[in-house]
């Protein structure tokens, strides 16, 4: 009986997760003011803010797993972290791989860059937009010529080095980039809304975890904390819940 029950131990402990309530947040790190990497090597910005808060809320303990943008989906699906919290919006075409918490962020419009020195209609040209973004598919659908590439700062250095006429990006992402160019880069035609509204990926089967993170999200919009987030992360987004 021993031997049984001794077995059963140790068959639960390689089976078991080290904590039932360890969650694994998959961001990019990438993607300023949302998710970037601090000067002492670490993740920070809205969304560390806001995924500590939330798992603090949720009585959830939570590990930090930086994943490349082009692979953050497939690695949530196969396992290799549990969220996705990295600015991605809520859009058809996600949903169909994945799911999504409630949104926490309002969508927040897209914006086009090109060079103070260019061609004022520059963006009807050739636009490069970070891949398997929405910023991507719309620049595809717009008839103008797509350059994607795999990170947001190389679609600002092909910019800068003339390899394509403008950038297409969230404006929030932009927006510093802009004010800090010394008036080298400016914007250029109206602001467009894409997708959703912004939320946690989450796998399909992962239903409780998906209504513990909205119980989350509901109690910080409802004491206003969520706007407070907003607000200390100015410039994040036109809209306030």
């Amino acid at each position: 009986m021993k031997k049984i029950i001794l077995s059963i131990f140790i068959l639960a402990v390689f089976i078991l997760p080290v904590s039932a309530d360890t969650i694994r947040m998959g961001t990019e790190g990438a993607y300023p003011p949302y998710n970037f990497i601090n000067d002492n090597g670490e993740i920070d910005g809205f969304e560390r803010d806001l995924g500590d808060e939330l798992c603090a809320r949720a009585k959830l303990d939570c590990e930090w797993v930086q994943n490349d943008w082009d692979s953050i989906i497939p690695n949530l699906v196969s396992g290799n972290y549990d969220t996705i919290i990295a600015g991605m919006s809520i859009t058809d075409e996600r949903d169909e791989v994945i799911d999504f918490t409630q949104d926490y962020l309002p969508p927040d419009p897209s914006s086009y860059i090109t060079l103070s020195s260019g061609n004022k209609a520059a963006y009807i040209g050739v636009v490069a937009a970070q891949t398997a973004t929405i910023q991507a598919s719309h620049v595809a659908a717009s008839g103008a010529i797509l350059v994607e590439f795999s990170t947001p700062d190389e679609t600002i250095s092909a910019l800068r080095n003339g390899e394509v006429d403008a950038v297409m990006a969230d404006k929030a992402f932009l927006k510093p980039i802009v004010a800090e160019s010394n008036n080298e880069i400016k914007f250029i035609a109206k602001d467009v809304y894409i997708g959703g509204g912004v939320g946690m990926g989450i796998r399909e089967s992962d239903t409780s975890l998906k209504d513990t993170f909205n119980a989350a999200i509901d109690s910080m919009k409802a004491d206003g904390s969520l706007n407070a987030l907003i607000d200390k992360w100015e410039g994040i987004s036109e809209g306030r819940y």
